[in-house]
């Protein structure tokens, strides 16, 4: 099978499958083609940040995002275990607002998925450890750093049954989709198109 990127419903919102070659020795794939990314989403993506997690079976993290522009583009793989990763469309104006879409991203598939700037992203370990790789287009920046509480009715994320979430203090503590919307945090979908724009020269 060949690398591809496919397209969600959300736009801004990628799946990378690769083409995962194996032999007795184990397995090698591409984890990132930045001419693939830049062909499919319309414009490169800088690398900034590499951050990484792990996680117990359980742990939610998100919904994150940050304030656009310059916002905070994610390519995000999980290299050992298996997630729930979701994208959120928190762009006020946006044709597809408040939709999510979810992926397992997993150390056998090999995906990863591409969130443009103004996009949230949240995930779920599914199993008993997991460890999740990002790519970030912005380094981290505490002060336009924002969150919606991932368990926001309004979202309603149909995250796995049978597992009890396990947030941090501080996205226990996120807004609802609607509390961010009043205080002015969500992302503005014009704005992040104009932003798109000025990445694609």
């Amino acid at each position: 099978m060949l690398s591809c990127m496919d397209r969600l419903s959300i736009d801004g919102a990628w799946v990378h499958t690769p083409t995962v070659h194996s032999d007795p020795r184990g397995t090698f794939h591409e984890a990132f083609r930045a001419t693939d990314l830049r062909a499919a989403a319309g414009r490169p993506m800088e690398l900034a940040q590499i951050n990484s997690s792990t996680s117990r079976r359980g742990v939610l993290r998100g919904v994150h995002f940050a304030a656009v522009p310059p916002g905070q583009a994610k390519y995000v793989t999980c290299v050992s275990g298996s997630v729930l990763d979701v994208a959120v469309d928190l762009r006020v104006g946006s044709p597809t607002f408040l939709r999510w879409e979810s992926v397992v991203l997993d150390d056998a598939t090999r995906k990863g998925i591409y969130l443009a700037e103004g996009l949230g992203h949240a995930f779920l370990a599914l199993s008993e450890q997991a460890t999740v790789v990002y790519v970030c287009s912005q380094p981290y920046a505490p002060g336009r750093e924002h969150g919606v509480h991932p368990l926001d009715p309004d979202l309603g994320i149909d995250w796995p049954a049978g597992l009890t979430p396990l947030l941090s203090d501080k996205d226990a503590a996120a807004p609802t989709a609607k509390e961010a919307m009043a205080a002015g945090l969500l992302p503005d979908h014009d704005t992040c198109l104009a932003h798109y724009r000025s990445l694609a020269g």
